[in-house]
């Protein structure tokens, strides 16, 4: 295990259990580093990774203190143990930084060709069956284990279902869990995942954040028995939500009987600051939580390959209604993701976009320099993603249009606003899709269009 998580594990295990006291103040890091003979940055990093997930708190020129646990769930050893909008016709223009891109000149075209190759080698009629409704269960063993050791989360093959994208998979959990409760959805959302709730005549209730995602206490109010929320990087604001908020909205689930949290794990892979936040289901000990995650993201959108983790529940409810419905994914693109992951290659690709990606965001934000006195960057560090809020200047719109005359496409967060927009201009800036170089041309044009007219 590397020095930064051995050292990240032994601070968060001793604030769950309150050996850490609430506002008692850590070593400096340059202390803790002295201390414990290793560099300084190794313990930033544990540092950096605790105050990500919420269990530390800084405070400028004081230092970094224990975050309250207040209501936190305590898992056993033995629980811990068992286990995109669509993107718009396109418009001529140079450069389009839209926040659903995928880089696709990374695609690892060599292994999944030499993998298909394998598959295919042998005449299996079952190859081209109609194959098991949930997934095959070789591959859903490999989607466990995955998971778990990615994510944290907590399942056994037969609680996976696998579908053919996660538009799908969210019009069968409909089907699952019936017409009769109301959704409640982050704002700003996810825009599709809102549309296909309200084209399912489900009452949908947007619902206000802070700077640690869905308000609980304005979730309380809106009567809803179900929240779809992003917490690992939330879409499209970027917010990561701390452990503490984490426990309140499965505290709410847990109230009563027949409430559930859909987690949206749509991106978790692309973090460059410490490892992966831990998945929402991981801490959950009740069956209250709906996991989604998808491999569009993660390798190709064309893969159309997405996943749903049920709790066991709602599992007997799917095998009793819709366990006839037939497997939207053919048998042998499962076996090529399946053979993808067991074979490293998935790791491999992951770590080299990760890479490739970690390069494009900073590039992008040194480019962007030029503005941060009258803007601030937001939703940095993870994701494919960043946001600008400007403070005063041109209105969103206007942001927008002079990008535009440049030939350059950007995004408002108004877009992303159900009922209303943006309190202060922000605009969405992705970049997988850019290459540095394009990256590095596309930011000095905006800054350019954005300062025009300054005295």
């Amino acid at each position: 295990m590397p020095l930064y998580e051995q050292i990240y594990r032994y601070i968060k295990e001793n604030i769950v259990a309150g050996r850490i006291s609430y506002r008692e103040k850590l070593p400096s890091t340059r202390l803790l580093a002295k201390h414990l003979e290793v560099s300084r940055s190794t313990v930033e990093l544990a540092y950096g990774q605790l105050l990500s997930e919420g269990y530390i708190e800084s405070e400028p020129y004081r230092g970094f203190f224990a975050a309250q646990m207040d209501g936190l769930v305590h898992l056993t050893q033995e629980q811990k143990i068992c286990v995109e909008e669509k993107a718009d016709k396109k418009e001529p223009y140079r450069f389009d930084f839209t926040p659903n891109g995928v880089d696709l000149k990374g695609f690892p075209y060599s292994a999944w060709r030499k993998l298909s190759k394998d598959i295919l080698l042998d005449d299996k009629v079952e190859l081209f069956r109609l194959g098991e409704p949930q997934g095959e269960k070789s591959f859903r063993e490999a989607i466990c284990k995955y998971l778990y050791q990615a994510r944290g989360v907590n399942c056994s093959p037969g609680q996976v279902i696998v579908g053919a994208g996660s538009d799908y998979l969210l019009m069968l959990l409909c089907s699952v869990i019936g017409r009769s409760h109301v959704i409640a959805v982050e704002n700003p959302t996810y825009k599709q995942a809102y549309r296909m709730f309200a084209s399912q005549a489900y009452q949908v209730c947007p619902v206000e954040m802070d700077a640690c995602g869905m308000k609980v206490d304005s979730l309380c109010k809106t009567g809803a028995d179900m929240a779809y929320v992003t917490p690992s990087h939330q879409y499209p604001t970027g917010i990561v939500m701390p452990v503490k908020r984490r426990m309140e909205l499965l505290k709410w689930a847990n109230e009563e009987r027949g409430r559930y949290i859909i987690e949206d794990d749509y991106d978790s892979e692309f973090r460059y600051k410490g490892k992966p936040i831990p998945a929402l289901q991981g801490f959950d000990g009740h069956g209250n939580v709906i996991y989604l995650g998808t491999f569009s993201k993660s390798i190709a959108p064309a893969i159309r390959m997405s996943y749903m983790v049920l709790p066991e529940e709602l599992l007997r409810v799917y095998r009793e209604k819709c366990g006839f419905i037939n497997s939207t994914v053919s048998v042998v693109d499962q076996l090529i993701v399946q053979r993808f992951i067991e074979e490293g290659y998935y790791e491999r690709h992951l770590n080299k976009t990760r890479a490739l990606y970690k390069g494009r965001h900073d590039m992008l934000i040194k480019g962007l320099s030029p503005l941060t006195d009258r803007c601030k960057i937001s939703g940095e560090h993870a994701g494919v993603h960043l946001l600008l809020t400007f403070d005063g200047g041109p209105d969103e719109t206007e942001l927008i249009r002079r990008a535009g005359e440049e030939g350059i496409r950007v995004y408002g967060l108004s877009d992303y606003i159900v009922g209303g927009k943006a309190k202060k201009p922000t605009v969405l800036l992705g970049y997988a899709n850019l290459s540095e170089e394009e990256i590095k041309e596309a930011a000095g044009i905006l800054c350019g269009a954005w300062r025009s007219g300054e005295p």
